[in-house]
């Protein structure tokens, strides 16, 4: 009796069956269940692929204040180059204009930035509070050597105004705000504040050089602006006590406005003190120091 081939699920099975064999007569064929197990790891894979695309696209349409979109695509063809992925699809244009306009809008962010620096002198500075402040920055130095940092920040709406800081409490700032007029000329009054802090971060590098350099001499006095400085000397060459006391009255400066010397020896009253009375106005303390140790007046 012939037997008729079988429909539904059963026939298509029997028939996937017969064209394996068909396919590979060996005995040792693998199941079906192996042959889908690999169709399913190929469909895996393709779905990967697929995600790293869509990964990228969302990177570049993420690009907000970063300029390392360039640099990424470089470094990973498989996100923009489409012949990377072995498929030869071209990566979607609404994609690329994204990126693109994102770049430009951050060239010309950067552009502001750069024409804000300069217009405020060199100074660091960073929008806050979603662009209706401003965060200042002022750096100090001496010699050279960068020391200490200092922050303003200042909100820019209704008017200027200067919300918080860590500018030191005897820096008058309020009356540098009134005297540089923050609200018109914001450089002038940056510039005041800069010289000020400046002078005072001069004075106190001088003072941690005296005490680095000059061993011999004694810091008998000084307070935290570093406007006044007592210093006690050993005059050369009997090492006569001299008691020689720095005013610096001007806070912008870095050179003392008074000095008094003063000692109990007679001999020390001369004229060859007065010169060194006008040396220690007219050069940083430290160095001046330093000549007077060479010339033979201290020891």
């Amino acid at each position: 009796m012939e037997v008729k081939p079988t429909k539904g699920v059963l026939g298509r099975l029997c028939a996937l069956e017969t064209q394996a064999r068909a396919r590979q007569p060996d005995a040792r064929q693998p199941p079906q269940q192996q042959s889908r197990l690999e169709e399913l790891r190929a469909t895996v894979e393709a779905l990967l692929i697929q995600r790293e695309q869509l990964q990228a696209e969302m990177e570049a349409d993420a690009v907000r204040d970063s300029t390392q979109a360039p640099y990424t695509s470089r470094q990973n063809p498989s996100a923009t180059d489409p012949d990377a992925t072995g498929e030869g699809e071209a990566m979607d244009d609404g994609s690329n204009n994204s990126q693109l306009l994102q770049l430009m809008a951050r060239h010309t962010q950067l552009k502001d930035l750069l024409n804000a620096y300069r217009l405020i002198g060199g100074y660091d500075i960073v929008k806050t509070h979603q662009g209706k402040g401003v965060c200042v920055s002022v750096a100090t130095a001496y010699e050279g050597a960068l020391l200490e940092t200092y922050h303003l920040e200042i909100d820019l709406a209704p008017t200027l105004r200067i919300s918080r800081h860590d500018i030191p409490p005897f820096i008058p700032l309020d009356r540098l705000a009134e005297q540089g007029s923050l609200q018109t000329h914001l450089r002038a009054f940056l510039d005041t504040l800069s010289q000020h802090l400046n002078a005072f971060a001069g004075r106190k590098q001088q003072l941690k050089l005296i005490k680095e350099l000059h061993k011999s001499v004694e810091v008998l006095e000084s307070n935290v602006p570093c406007s006044l400085l007592v210093l006690m000397l050993a005059a050369f060459p009997g090492g006569a006590a001299v008691l020689c006391k720095l005013e610096y009255s001007d806070h912008s400066s870095l050179l003392p406005v008074r000095v008094t010397v003063e000692s109990e020896d007679v001999e020390l009253r001369g004229s060859e003190w007065e010169k060194t009375r006008a040396l220690l106005r007219e050069t940083p303390v430290h160095k001046a120091l330093t000549t007077m140790k060479s010339d033979g007046i201290i020891l």
